[in-house]
């Protein structure tokens, strides 16, 4: 998703400050050039000033609305992401406010340029302006919390992840703490931070691998526990990437058990592919931390599974595993 052009959205404040300022410098260099009597001159000078703060308060509010991101042309992945940190429905209403702002501000423009012609005494003229200014400023005001609720937002994109729709996705999961951010630090040019506790991944890390020619996209999920009818927002991202964006799953074993059992290890498994049902690639994490006698042993045991054949192919070797995906992904 990009929201490159969505830059920071201020207070209100901000907008007016900006707005007052260029005016001011504008009046000034009609003054410098006005001609005709007292009248027609204040005229010339408050006409610029009202159509200058007209001008730069609806191209800001303009600038935000275009900017923001269409929610009905991005991908589900994108909306139902959204949906996890904030009501897509409410900032709909706030681009609203800002396009009613907007709007507002022309017809008072109209409104106040209509006086200033109208007015046939030069000290009205500044009444009427004063007048014009303090309804602009109590206009973009009552839009406050718009700004503000916008903002948040945008922080909150800000730090999604860019994701390459057309491209082969394959999404890393297991528990927490099992090695997912580790390993795709191996297999791609990812340099994930990482830390030995639990939920280390708080977001979507990604990375990109290049095999025999071919790029995959890969994407490091938020640790999964085997909950998902009561889910938080960190397992949510996770189950969002395997539903909407892989095309196949890497599933990461730890047989140290070091967080959690092996056996909950299979549960969660077994439910990532009875749910899904997509290709599931099994790796084998920190089988190092075994001496060779227990390497051996626990990786035998494991391969030996009545239940589930697959994990017969269960893969160690990072070349092993580099090639699987590829081969996974020319089916």
């Amino acid at each position: 998703m990009d929201i490159e052009g969505l830059g920071k959205i201020e207070r209100p404040d901000f907008y007016l400050d900006v707005a007052f300022r260029k005016a001011m410098k504008s009046a000034s260099e009609v003054r410098s050039g006005a001609k005709g009597d007292r009248l027609k001159k204040s005229k010339q000078i408050e006409l610029k000033r009202i159509t200058v703060i007209k001008k730069e308060l609806t191209r800001f509010l303009e600038q935000i609305q275009k900017a923001y991101p269409s929610f009905d042309n991005l991908h589900i992945f994108y909306q139902d992401l959204m949906r996890l940190f904030f009501s897509i429905d409410d900032v709909r209403k706030s681009l609203g406010a800002l396009g009613w702002c907007s709007k507002k501000i022309s017809e008072m423009h109209r409104v106040y340029t209509k006086k200033i012609k109208q007015c046939r005494d030069f000290r009205q003229i500044n009444v009427i302006r004063r007048s014009y200014s303090g309804r602009i400023s109590s206009l973009v005001k009552q839009v406050k919390k718009d700004f503000l609720l916008l903002e948040e937002c945008r922080k909150i994109m800000k730090r999604f992840p860019t994701i390459k729709m057309k491209l082969y996705t394959v999404a890393i999961t297991g528990f927490p703490n099992v090695g997912k951010s580790t390993l795709l630090s191996k297999i791609s040019s990812s340099k994930p931070e990482i830390s030995a506790y639990a939920f280390t991944t708080k977001k979507l890390n990604m990375g990109y691998m290049i095999k025999d020619h071919k790029k995959i996209q890969l994407v490091d999920t938020p640790g999964t526990l085997n909950r998902f009818e009561k889910m938080n927002v960190i397992e949510k991202q996770a189950f969002l990437t395997i539903k909407y964006l892989s095309h196949q799953i890497l599933y990461i074993f730890d047989l140290t058990e070091g967080s959690y059992p092996v056996e909950s290890q299979i549960k969660l498994y077994a439910r990532l592919k009875k749910d899904f049902r997509k290709p599931i690639l099994i790796y084998l994490s920190k089988t190092d931390m075994f001496d060779d006698d227990e390497r051996e042993q626990e990786i035998n045991k494991f391969r030996k599974n009545k239940k589930f054949k697959e994990f017969s192919r269960a893969i160690i070797d990072l070349e092993e595993l580099k090639d699987r995906i590829v081969e996974e992904s020319k089916k």
